[in-house]
């Protein structure tokens, strides 16, 4: 008997973009409430009580009082939102995060898939910290670009019939408040909070974010090749994110795993005449993808025990 899924926030862009890689599939079945009473509390309640796997596609207080509608200790729920990524209890859906995080994710009751930003981040973040390249206490500064369907459906409308119609580009969380900063900091082992500065440009979908390192400035001072080594060793055999080989890329597009569950590392370096090297490391993924419904598809597989790329 197929498991039964529930996507609650089905009409949002994640919640779309999460159906679409569902539908059709014969090892799962898709239930959803007619429109009439979808937004019906009682008719909400019954449905995700009654699924084998939850999806929350909400606003973090909608996703919030979604789980506290949730009493029958046999669903399994998946949040899209921020509201859980770094409360107890919840575990985090990035399956690549170390060698245990997928039996975390398949044993857990309850996952947080990671936001778009973060996931990034933190792909960067979390192996150069736990190999010692980078110290927990090091000052982290992560430079962003997103497509515009990152900012939901008032963004989507701005950008292609509104007010931000004819603006190729813009930096945004300008208070360097961004939501995905404490799940940055958690997920990427730093002690303090990172500096990040996030932008949007008139493009649908793809992303990169930066990490640029001066490798001067770290202990034992690495090199580009070290910290490059350290990423290919932390993700070797992963089947979703990669690490390219040196001098790979002359240039850099956002878009260019769009349409993927892909995230790739890329490590560009410059050394100076006295040996003072520099860095940037950066990840590219599709915001759509990685960064949200295609992370939470793989989530779904891995609670479920089914094969981990179905769907995606």
């Amino acid at each position: 008997m197929s498991a039964r899924i529930f996507i609650d926030g089905a009409v949002g862009t994640t919640g779309l973009q999460i159906q679409s890689r569902l539908e059709g599939r014969s090892d799962i079945e898709l239930v959803g409430l007619p429109e009439a009473v979808r937004k019906d509390v009682s008719a909400r309640a019954d449905m995700l009580n009654s699924v084998d796997v939850a999806i929350l596609c909400l606003p973090d207080d909608a996703a919030v009082e979604a789980v506290a509608m949730i009493n029958n200790p046999k669903v399994k729920v998946i949040d899209a939102s921020t509201a859980h990524r770094v409360a107890n209890g919840w575990a985090y859906g990035f399956a690549e995060l170390d060698a245990s995080q997928r039996g975390v994710i398949a044993d857990a009751q309850r996952v947080s898939n990671p936001g778009c930003y973060a996931v990034a981040s933190i792909s960067m973040l979390h192996p150069l910290v736990d190999q010692g390249l980078i110290p927990a206490d090091h000052a982290v500064t992560l430079n962003a670009i997103s497509g515009y369907s990152g900012g939901g459906k008032q963004m989507i409308q701005g950008f292609e019939a509104g007010d931000d119609a004819d603006t190729p580009f813009f930096v945004y969380g300008l208070n360097l408040k961004h939501k995905h900063v404490p799940e940055i900091q958690a997920h990427g082992g730093l002690k303090h909070r990172p500096l990040f500065v996030p932008s949007v440009g008139h493009f649908a979908q793809g992303m990169i974010v930066q990490l640029p390192l001066q490798l001067w400035d770290l202990p034992g001072q690495p090199s580009a090749a070290d910290i490059r080594a350290a990423l290919a060793d932390h993700y070797a055999g992963q089947r979703f994110v990669t690490v390219a080989g040196a001098g790979d890329m002359t240039r850099l597009e956002p878009e260019a795993l769009n349409g993927t569950n892909e995230l790739r590392l890329h490590v560009f370096a410059g050394e100076g005449q006295r040996g003072e090297g520099q860095a940037v490391v950066m990840a590219v993924l599709d915001n759509l993808g990685k960064g949200a419904s295609g992370s939470c598809v793989q989530n779904l597989n891995i609670m479920l025990g089914l094969d981990e790329g179905a769907g995606l």
